[in-house]
């Protein structure tokens, strides 16, 4: 099964649309991360839950 670990966002309520897909492009693209959970709150903010795949790697032993 697949480890993730996870990254919170909270985008305020004045952050157009716009500003906020090109935050979570950036993160997407330079630290590969997915989006796993978008929240609307009422107050008109969002939280974001964003996550990554934690790549366990064996130590080389020669």
């Amino acid at each position: 099964m697949a480890e993730y670990e996870f990254l919170d966002v909270y985008v305020p309520r004045g952050i157009s649309r716009k500003d906020t897909t090109r935050l979570l492009t950036e993160h997407a693209e330079y630290g590969h991360w997915e989006l796993h959970r978008l929240t609307l709150r009422r107050d008109g903010s969002r939280r974001v839950r964003l996550r990554r795949r934690i790549i366990r790697q064996v130590r080389a032993t020669w």
